[in-house]
């Protein structure tokens, strides 16, 4: 079941969606026509091996990266036929946790959280404090706001950069490879936060995982993406029953099948040979 047969919404009603996305870096062509929608309320993972431009289709999504040519609509609004204005105002419905965390360093938790209500300037000390100590319980960590990011575990900033993401309550949430390195028992915790989040505030969710069980247990659909495209596009237990080549190769985490580099080298050279 490929995503042009499982678009996940229609085009009409998608929160978020993604026509014939297409990036290259020089000569390295990273998405090659992705086209992806997702509902409001959804959440979608998107799998793959590393290297595939999986975090680089998390940026087009946000629209930190520019795409070559396609067209990227948060509630049906193009992302780039706004003005920057537009495109800044139109972010704000986003919230996005980044590899490691990606906290300050020199500031501690509290006002890592703090910091993206606080630049709005809309919000009082004590609407700042409610907010932080509500997104702190929401992700299983209430009493280390005075601490910081070196004093914790990796497993910790990770979910201190998740509570730094969902504290200006944003409709639409990105997980960029949220459990990238943690012991198993971690990484369980993770995706049951991640649950957690969705159950008290229904946001439509991303994320980028290498981890099958953690995108079973928190995806509605998942996508593998390869080549620059999306090759397979199903609920995950229709996804890990699937008999497609490449869907089989990655769940049984197999070195041969259609998901190496020589079989991608092969695929473009066939297509530039065509051309």
């Amino acid at each position: 079941m490929t995503a042009a047969s499982r678009p996940g919404a229609s085009t009409e009603s998608a929160k978020l969606r993604a026509r014939n996305l297409r990036k290259s870096f020089g000569s390295h062509v990273v998405l090659d026509g992705v086209d992806l929608s997702i509902a409001t309320g959804e959440s979608l993972v998107i799998v793959g091996p590393s290297g595939t431009g999986k975090s680089v289709l998390l940026k087009h999504l946000i629209a930190l990266l520019r795409p070559d040519s396609g067209e990227v609509f948060v509630d049906g609004q193009n992302f780039w036929e706004l003005d920057g204005v537009e495109r800044n105002e139109l972010r704000k419905k986003f919230g996005m946790a980044f590899q490691e965390g990606a906290l300050f360093d020199s500031m501690n938790v509290y006002d890592n959280i703090a910091f993206p209500l606080r630049r709005t300037g809309r919000h009082t000390a004590a609407d700042v404090r409610a907010r932080v100590e509500q997104c702190l319980e929401l992700v299983q960590l209430p009493d280390i706001a005075a601490k910081r990011p070196a004093e914790l575990s990796g497993g910790m900033r990770r979910r201190v950069g998740f509570a730094r993401a969902i504290a200006h309550q944003p409709e639409i949430l990105l997980f960029d490879e949220p459990n990238t390195g943690l012991d198993p028992i971690m990484t369980d915790i993770i995706a049951d936060v991640i649950l957690g989040i969705r159950r008290q505030m229904e946001p439509t969710i991303v994320t980028i995982t290498h981890h099958i069980p953690s995108a079973r247990k928190i995806g509605d659909r998942l996508a593998l993406l390869f080549g620059g495209r999306i090759l397979f596009d199903a609920p995950p237990e229709e996804f890990m029953s699937s008999n497609d080549p490449a869907v089989r190769q990655f769940v049984e985490g197999r070195a041969e099948g259609p998901l190496t580099v020589e079989s991608e080298r092969a695929r473009r050279t066939t297509i530039s040979e065509a051309r």
